[in-house]
């Protein structure tokens, strides 16, 4: 066997991991590991313009797959900006490796050019991140990290000086095999008979569903039916729970909507079904409540529990089920059902009233007439900011639509990186970024990047000139606006100079065809929307505790939305109701 450098063994296990890009900006202390993926024909470089994208795009690619993902940065500055993309992947328990280059080993400890610290600058948005000083500490330490953040759902680092990168490998190394797995985890059977007794004692039953509940669509339903309790969900859980449900109450928090606030408040027993909703001011603390996770950490963090159950969603309520007792009232049930589709029936008018001929256009009704016209099996990215509000009132989930964002971390311009770790891994499914101006414009230069690879993502930019949510945080804070404007230019022209192709509306009877030609042109696009800078969006339910950390307006100026197609799903539910 040929003998291998430090940078062909670790490009080789990264191979023998499944990853098949490593996304990244070259720089000197990188450049044997780069060189290395040239040589190898099963794993790509992808060159980004900024490493922030780099770290976007393999924890996009982490969450669509569940498998690991990889991105690099240079030493000292490079790898620096790897962090905050990294944070967001850990935060949303996204498996990524991030290799941080680094120094000659030899200089390390002595202030020398570039020189950080990368294990330690890392440690707190990853479960491992360690410095490899010695040729001998490979492969062990890389498949160690490889392990961590697939086995814990994460970000792990490994810190590798470019001298040592190039050196070659001890002849004799131990390479053990791999996880690229993790195990379902399933209760005890002292939790789930507890469980059953709590749910069989109590009249009135609500589930409030996270993205723990991804691939217990079928059992949530099923368990839903045997205790009529209706289902709300937080917004990482939208996408896996709200289609085909007919005891979806929809979604509470700061972006909610319908009758989810009241059910999970008027019920004797609330269980919270893989999520960790952070905003305890959402929850009730006057009912009995069950927390189901399969990250202990979770457990109780942000409300106190009657009971605390360690398990994978689908394996608990497996477990569960056949200890209880089928419920058959109803009348919680439909009640809440009804609310719903009365609280959504209330809203949807702010974006039905003439928004044909409303200048500048509703937000809202572009992200409707978005939702009807982009694919069934879309992947949609979303910045964070108004597109949230938007991407949660109006994007319609059916089971192959996937939603990504910088839901946990809130971190602006996420959408655009994260569009293109979505579209290189399969080129011919539609992938849309609904982007923010703020947002796109913060890392617009990774726009070329989908001109160099003919990535065909197409960008909606939602363009109101304007950091909307931050001007909703200031009316709140009973400030005026102040640093929140921008003086934009034409940014279709702008994707049109770079290669891609540009279109600019400004009128609304012209969006949906705008639409439907961007879907259509085989390569990137960009659809340049002057938004209406005045549509904004309030919770339902609104208290002065709630506002901390988040923008709420009490102003009269202020827009409650509309839902989109969720009014036709609440009125179907609602037509099933069983007539006694």
């Amino acid at each position: 066997m040929a003998k291998q450098t430090v940078a062909e063994q670790f490009v080789d296990i990264l191979v023998r991991a499944g990853v098949q890009r490593l996304y990244g900006v070259v720089g000197d202390s990188l450049n044997p590991v780069v060189d290395a993926i040239r040589r190898n024909s099963a794993i790509d470089w992808i060159q980004v313009r900024h490493e922030e994208v780099a770290a976007f795009a393999a924890g996009a690619e982490a969450q669509l797959t569940g498998s690991l993902a990889a991105c690099a940065g240079s030493c000292g500055p490079g790898n620096l900006h790897l962090i905050n993309g990294l944070y967001d992947a850990h935060r949303s328990m996204a498996p990524v490796l991030a290799l941080a280059s680094h120094i000659p080993s030899s200089e390390i400890g002595t202030t020398y050019f570039q020189e950080t610290h990368p294990d330690r600058l890392f440690a707190e948005c990853s479960h491992y991140s360690e410095l490899i000083s010695s040729t001998r500490q490979m492969p062990r330490v890389l498949q160690t990290a490889i392990q961590h953040a697939i086995g814990r759902s994460g970000v792990a680092v490994v810190s590798l000086p470019g001298d040592i990168a190039a050196e070659q490998a001890p002849e004799r190394t131990i390479e053990h095999a791999l996880v690229t797995a993790r195990p379902s985890v399933r209760p005890g059977d002292a939790e789930t008979d507890k469980l059953a007794r709590m749910i069989n004692e109590a009249g009135k039953v609500t589930l409030f569903c996270g993205s723990g509940t991804a691939g217990a669509h079928a059992e949530v339903m099923e368990f839903a039916e045997r205790v009529k309790a209706p289902v709300g969900h937080a917004l990482r859980g939208k996408e896996w729970i709200q289609y085909d449900n007919p005891f979806d109450v929809g979604m509470s928090g700061l972006l909610g909507y319908g009758a989810a606030y009241e059910a999970t408040h008027e019920c004797d027993l609330l269980i919270l079904l893989g999520t960790d909703f952070p905003y305890e001011a959402f929850l009730p603390d006057d009912v009995t409540i069950v927390q189901v996770d399969v990250r202990p950490e979770h457990l109780g963090r942000r409300s106190p529990l009657d009971l605390a159950v360690w398990g994978d969603v689908r394996e608990t309520l497996r477990g569960v089920m056949p200890k209880v007792q089928p419920k058959t009232d109803r009348r919680f049930l439909d009640r809440m059902l009804k609310k719903h589709a009365e609280a959504l029936e209330g809203v949807v008018k702010a974006y039905t009233r003439k928004v044909e001929k409303h200048l500048p256009i509703h937000p809202e009704y572009v992200a409707s007439v978005l939702d009807e016209e982009a694919a069934d099996d879309a992947v949609f990215t979303v910045d964070t900011g108004m597109c949230n509000v938007w991407a949660a009132r109006y994007l319609t989930p059916n089971g192959r639509r996937r939603v990504i964002g910088s839901f946990s971390h809130g971190s602006m311009a996420n959408a655009l990186p994260q569009a293109i770790g979505a579209q290189f891994l399969d080129r011919g499914r539609q992938v849309v970024s609904m982007s923010g101006d703020g947002g796109f414009s913060m890392l617009m230069g990774d726009f070329l990047t989908l001109v160099q690879y003919d990535l065909p993502v197409k960008v909606v930019l939602f363009n109101n000139s304007a950091l909307g949510m931050v001007e909703l945080e200031m009316l709140v804070s009973g400030l005026p606006s102040y640093g929140t404007g921008y003086r934009n230019p034409d940014f279709a022209a702008i994707a049109r100079a770079a290669g891609a192709h540009g279109i600019r509306v400004e009128k609304p009877k012209h969006l949906r065809s705008a639409l439907r030609e961007a879907f259509k042109h085989k390569g990137p696009a960009l659809v340049d929307i002057v938004t209406d800078p005045n549509a904004l969006s309030i919770p339902p339910k609104i208290s002065a505790e709630m506002v901390s950390g988040f923008a709420l307006s009490a102003g009269k100026m202020v827009l409650d939305g509309g839902v989109g197609r969720m009014l036709q799903m609440a009125r179907s539910n609602l037509r099933n109701i069983p007539r006694i």
